[in-house]
């Protein structure tokens, strides 16, 4: 298996997912709740971007950021909830991401973190990134439903 070509496929392929995701959906869904313990697009997009930002930052060998949690969840921040607000900080997160992937060779994506104490490879941070950009593509979409849309948006 390529590694390089792999990582950067996989990456491209579920941030442009996730953004026609995105596209799709209306203003309102960017703060809308659905019950008193769902957390809004906003909510949802201030995760994928902080968790994007954390591993972007420890593949890069930087002190990652501190997490923005309340009550065990990460929210949005106050303010942050226009649709092109967050599509621009999902754009800007992801950006920052693929720029770091693209950067790394075989022998990087094969090798340990420096500093993991489970000894995980660059290729298999890359992959959860994917899972988990993935997992809250599909909250995305159901949500999506929720309003009554039920069309495929992923071009």
């Amino acid at each position: 298996m390529d590694l390089v070509k792999t990582a950067n496929q996989n990456l491209e392929q579920v941030c442009t997912m996730f953004r026609q995701d995105l596209d799709a959906l209306p203003e309102e869904a960017f703060t809308q709740g659905f019950g008193g313990t769902t957390r809004t697009v906003a909510d949802i997009v201030t995760e994928v971007n902080d968790v994007n930002d954390y591993f972007g930052a420890k593949l890069r060998g930087e002190e990652p950021p501190t997490w923005n949690l309340d009550d065990g969840w990460v929210r949005a921040p106050e303010g942050f909830n226009k649709k092109t607000d967050v599509i621009a900080a999902f754009v800007q997160s992801t950006d920052r991401l693929k720029s770091t992937v693209a950067g790394f060779s075989a022998e990087v994506l094969d090798s340990p973190i420096p500093g993991d104490s489970n000894g995980r490879t660059y290729y298999s941070r890359i992959s959860f990134l994917v899972s988990h950009l993935m997992y809250h593509s599909g909250q995305l979409n159901y949500i999506q439903t929720l309003l009554g849309d039920s069309e495929w948006h992923w071009k």
